[in-house]
């Protein structure tokens, strides 16, 4: 009897609060996002590995073949390839004669997740440690590991002396979620450019982190938009000051009547729109400046 194919799912991630700072022991409030990507691990009559990657349009992006060894036999991506065979070389109890299909159900250029839901498929697959795996291959924080498994919202910390991830579910369902937008800038941002850009920085990082800290809180606390946007700015004015960077409102968006935050990586991916005007009116504002990927909090968010 053949033996039946597995599917595992990991979410996308969106981070509201604790940036970069989260590397440091800042506590962070991340979101797992509906879309994801999902692996299904199919028996195959050659040896070794057959993989695939789909994109969400079902087109195959990647292939490559692997032996039993975990060299690479062929790929039409040699760079991708090699980042594949490292991660599979740290899993645990990989299964040969093995057909592996990834697929995305949100386009690779929004900056949800590719590299973290990844991480998270083959690890569950394997009965791997997900943050080991994740160290070893891309590094990060690790907040967006712990979001491809949650089902609801999540405060991520690291404790800085055992370099462990602190994950706490958090029942974050703000009144005025219909209120809140997520909009893409039309550009991916490096993550890891911009992890090294704050490893260099000389400031009072203890300081900030316990200000993002009760501002998190406060975030998550807030009991309309007033208090959640006032909460918003004053964190964009703190990362804005010590990381030396423009805020994106002042930047693109200095006639939106509400407030903007970035996410995550500044500079690309999406940013936080909040404002209490019609649906209609925010979509056509951000239409107006070019950006057409506005996607109403409810929609995006688990």
């Amino acid at each position: 009897m053949p033996q039946a194919s597995q599917q595992y799912h990991a979410n996308g991630k969106l981070l509201l609060s604790g940036e970069y700072f989260i590397l440091d022991g800042a506590i962070g409030l991340a979101l797992p996002t509906k879309l994801g990507q999902t692996l299904t691990v199919s028996p195959s009559k050659e040896n070794g590995i057959k993989w695939q990657s789909l994109d969400v349009e079902n087109k195959c992006w990647f292939e490559a073949i692997f032996n039993e060894q975990l060299e690479i036999i062929s790929t039409v991506n040699n760079d991708t390839a090699k980042i594949l065979q490292t991660i599979l070389l740290h899993c645990k109890c990989i299964t040969y004669r093995t057909q592996l299909t990834t697929k995305l159900e949100f386009p690779n250029n929004w900056g949800l997740g590719s590299s973290s839901t990844l991480i998270s498929l083959l690890a569950q697959w394997t009965n791997t440690n997900p943050y080991e795996l994740l160290e070893k291959s891309f590094g990060g924080s690790g907040y967006d590991i712990a979001c491809a498994t949650s089902e609801q919202a999540i405060t991520y910390q690291i404790n800085t002396k055992e370099r462990l991830p602190i994950v706490e579910a958090v029942d974050y369902q703000p009144p005025f979620s219909h209120q809140l937008y997520f909009v893409h800038l039309n550009q991916k941002q490096n993550s890891r450019d911009g992890i090294m850009n704050y490893k260099n920085l000389v400031v009072d990082k203890p300081s900030i982190i316990e200000q993002l800290n009760e501002l998190t809180y406060k975030m998550i606390k807030a009991i309309n938009l007033y208090e959640f946007c006032h909460y918003m700015e004053v964190h964009e004015n703190i990362i804005s000051q010590f990381m030396q960077l423009p805020k994106v409102k002042d930047l693109l968006f200095s006639d939106f009547t509400g407030s903007i935050k970035s996410l995550g990586a500044w500079g690309g991916d999406f940013v936080l729109a909040a404002d209490d005007e019609t649906p209609e009116a925010i979509q056509q504002y951000f239409q107006s400046k070019g950006y057409f990927t506005c996607i109403p909090y409810n929609e995006m968010i688990k």
